[in-house]
């Protein structure tokens, strides 16, 4: 006679195992080998079924994900589109008082700068942090290192 408990079942509603013990008194009088081994069990289901939460969650959530992502693809999409018919109207404004190729030339370069700045600025923030830096984590790993030193002597 074994002791099953399903998390499953229980949490469903259904009955539980038929082969499990009516009571802890015979829970207590199984050997400790047998109960050992029926911990064993009951622990691999469980971590078993953990997982399997997990992995369903997990599925479920990066497909949300991915709606959400391809979401902002579209979304980059139409504000490209915005940005071209913006600077069409910048170009067409311009273009009332100079030529359209100076019109043109002029939003270009100012386009030019912007991505520029943000060039350099981008640079300067990959430098600064690649690679990567864990100061805390190597800290208290020095920390461990030098604690289990101690503990050795």
């Amino acid at each position: 006679m074994a002791y099953r408990y399903n998390p499953e079942s229980a949490q469903e509603g259904r009955e539980p195992d038929p082969e499990a013990p009516a009571s802890q008194q015979e829970l207590r009088q199984l050997p400790i080998g047998e109960l050992v081994k029926q911990l064993a069990q009951e622990t691999s289901t469980l971590v078993r079924q953990e997982l399997q939460l997990a992995r369903a969650e997990l599925t479920q959530q990066g497909k949300r994900a991915g709606i959400g992502v391809g979401e902002l693809g579209g979304a980059g999409l139409v504000g490209l589109y915005a940005l071209g018919a913006l600077t069409a109207c910048f170009i067409a404004a311009l273009a009332i008082v100079l030529p359209v190729w100076a019109a043109a030339l002029i939003v270009a370069a100012v386009y030019g700068a912007i991505a520029g700045v943000l060039a350099l600025v981008g640079r300067r923030e990959l430098q600064q942090n690649l690679p990567p830096k864990t100061p805390r984590t190597e800290r208290t790993i020095q920390e461990d290192i030098e604690w289990v030193k101690t503990r050795k002597s």
